[in-house]
């Protein structure tokens, strides 16, 4: 339902109101995004971070946690007692966080399928011949004899089994063709 002309009040501008102190509070409040998912979900609200990575047995500050012993040792100085340690209640945080580090790195950096048929093309057939590879109808991007050993040369490095395998199979093809 329609609401009645003229009764709508305008929204005047509030001008006392401090927009910076108001927009720093509500950055404030408005706590970072943990990216780790095992910290984010042991984390607790109502604490402060030095009291959640305690809890969780992680350091604030890394100068604390691991001292930096000095050189000087005094003759008179009696062996100072460590502070107690605070207490772990979350130890599966770092549990879990150390066997994720403990995992081996993925391997990110792969050829495109392209690039690898372009190389096995190639060099079924010409061989080890890059200028005739560089004369060949199907390098389209007109690579150099250069460039293209330095192709053949990173799929070696990059897949040296499956490269092994191939030159075996064409030296087992030549030998049934002769």
């Amino acid at each position: 339902m329609p609401k009645a002309k003229g009764k709508t009040r305008r929204q005047k501008f509030g001008y006392s109101v401090n927009r910076k102190r108001l927009n720093r509070n509500a950055r404030r409040k408005t706590a970072p995004r943990i990216e780790c998912s095992h910290i984010r979900h042991a984390w607790d609200q109502t604490k402060s971070v030095r009291q959640n990575l305690a809890e969780m047995g992680l350091a604030m500050d890394p100068n604390k946690a691991v001292p930096v012993l000095k050189r000087k040792v005094k003759a008179m100085e009696v062996d100072v007692g460590e502070r107690p340690k605070e207490l772990v209640r979350k130890p599966y945080v770092l549990n879990d966080l150390e066997a994720e580090a403990s995992l081996p790195e993925k391997k990110g950096n792969t050829l495109s399928r392209d690039l690898i048929d372009y190389v096995r093309y190639m060099v079924e057939n010409h061989g080890e011949d890059y200028k005739a590879m560089a004369r060949d109808e199907k390098n389209y991007y007109q690579d150099t004899p250069k460039q293209i050993r330095s192709k053949i040369s990173v799929y070696k490095r990059f897949y040296p089994t499956e490269w092994q395998a191939f030159v075996d199979s064409l030296q087992k093809n030549k030998m049934e063709v002769e």
